[in-house]
């Protein structure tokens, strides 16, 4: 679909009018100005003479709206935040009424709504008059609105101190092999057969930035608030190689004894092993994930998941009976050739576990991914059937007592929906809750991990990653180290 936008000269607009027209339409192309080979066009009429209040009107076909939104003497980057958001407004109100498809999450196209919330309502705005800001402003749904409130809520009774936690920081640990690739996964994670040389040398730049990290945090006396192991699938490597590795974080981090969480994704059934479960016990780790994504064996092996529904369902009741008393488990809405009824016998099936958090996924088209890359041979739910699966998540997360606690969404995500992160009552993912609200530093360790720095006062992120393949990590695993603790100096020295 090719849109003309008329009237409107700043480019600065051409990425977020491209990112609304992508809620409605397949492979947009969003031009400013004529087109003679558009197949839609919107003109817009703009009041900007320099005073306190912007107007936009708008016109597709026989279609209008006009907005309006004080700049009140903001300055030029504020005031031009107010102008595109004005503008959006409009333009996403044409779209709707042109469609007749309701975007529930209004202009908002970033990935975290929840901290635009908890930015609202840490200045001591009223609650009402910051939902009414949201329904009016960004035109989100009560339905959504209500989802985010629940989350900040829930957010806030499992972290009270949520807001006071910049001055300590939680720790990424990435390792980037699987057994196999899947075909929605753009995450820098490698099969792991055939692979072990690579496997030995990047643990033994893992080990260093761990000793590195763990010696400035304990000379600086900073705190660290979770630890999670990510990946790639972090049991992917051998229960030995997993021993050296947590005992190396036990030896160089702080207080590892205070560290309120650490999470190890064992994601993948094929991975986990009685060994490897004796391994974290031993560290007292007993919270992970085993993820089953679908319960309905075409689909896995559609996507590229190896393990067979019956060994999602062994490993979990193996790791419950070695005392893994934290579970959580990834389900996608929107699989290739899934709809209401596979999604119904998932849901089935997760009941006959009852893990103690939940995170519902809905499929997202990720650019470099291989399912992106062959559209055709992955037939997928349309937006109807895909709302509807959400909705039965809903339900059924309520009515087995399961709250939503974390919320993010992403560009290309079906249905312009979102993933939210459920969880029985004291079994929610601090560090979950850390990563989507950017309250504060994130230190990624290992191949592919993105470290970011959140000023402890002034809030502002600055992001650093490590080399996504391990032959560039591999070689250069002390530059990256060195680099952070550079960048850990400028932000905890002011």
């Amino acid at each position: 679909m090719k849109i003309a936008i008329k009237g409107l000269h700043d480019d600065r607009y051409q990425r977020p009018l491209s990112l609304i027209a992508d809620l409605f339409f397949e492979e947009t192309e969003v031009v400013l100005g004529e087109s003679a080979s558009s197949e839609l066009e919107v003109s817009f009429t703009v009041e900007d003479n320099g005073g306190s209040i912007f107007r936009v009107h708008g016109v597709l076909g026989e279609l209008t709206c006009s907005h309006e939104k004080d700049l009140g003497g903001s300055d030029e980057k504020e005031s031009f935040r107010r102008k595109k958001q004005a503008v959006s407004y409009v333009y996403l109100t044409l779209l709707q009424e042109h469609t007749g498809i309701i975007q529930k999450w209004g202009i908002l196209t970033g990935i975290r709504p929840t901290k635009l919330l908890h930015s609202k309502l840490q200045k001591g705005e009223p609650q009402e008059k910051v939902h009414n800001q949201l329904r009016e402003d960004y035109l989100i749904t009560d339905e959504k609105i209500e989802l985010m409130q629940q989350i900040v809520d829930r957010q806030l009774d499992v972290v009270p101190d949520l807001h006071d936690l910049g001055h300590e920081v939680s720790i990424y640990i990435g390792i980037p092999f699987c057994p196999t690739k899947c075909a929605y996964c753009t995450f820098p994670a490698y099969a792991i057969n055939g692979k072990q040389g690579k496997v030995d040398s990047f643990l033994g730049g893992l080990h260093h930035e761990i000793d590195a990290i763990g010696a400035w945090l304990k000379e600086k006396g900073i705190k660290i608030t979770t630890v999670y192991y990510g990946g790639g699938t972090p049991t992917s490597i051998t229960a030995e190689e997993m021993d050296m590795l947590y005992e190396q974080m036990y030896a160089s981090f702080p207080d590892m004894e205070k560290v309120r969480e650490v999470t190890v994704e064992a994601g993948r059934p094929d991975t986990i092993t009685p060994q490897k479960l004796e391994v974290l016990k031993k560290w007292n780790i007993d919270r992970i994930s085993i993820n089953p994504q679908s319960y309905t064996q075409e689909t896995l092996k559609a996507i590229g998941r190896h393990h067979t529904v019956e060994e999602t369902i062994d490993k979990f009741h193996l790791a419950r009976e070695m005392g893994m008393n934290n579970i959580n488990m990834d389900l996608i809405i929107g699989l290739p050739g899934e709809g209401v009824e596979e999604f119904a016998h998932t849901l089935e099936e997760t009941e006959k576990l009852m893990p103690e958090s939940l995170t519902v996924h809905t499929l997202s088209f990720k650019r470099a991914s291989e399912m992106t890359q062959n559209k055709n041979r992955y037939k997928v739910a349309d937006r109807h059937e895909i709302g509807k699966m959400m909705d039965m998540a809903t339900e059924w997360t309520t009515t087995h007592n399961y709250v939503p606690y974390y919320l993010y969404r992403q560009k290309n995500i079906l249905g312009n929906l979102e993933n939210v992160g459920y969880a029985l009552p004291g079994q929610d993912s601090i560090y979950n809750i850390m990563i989507m609200e950017e309250k504060q530093t994130i230190i990624g360790l290992g191949c592919g991990a993105s470290s970011k720095f959140v000023h402890p006062e002034t809030g502002k992120i600055t992001r650093f990653a490590n080399p996504k393949d391990p032959k560039s990590y591999n070689d250069g695993f002390e530059h990256y180290t060195d680099e952070k603790i550079r960048m850990l100096e400028e932000l905890f020295s002011k």
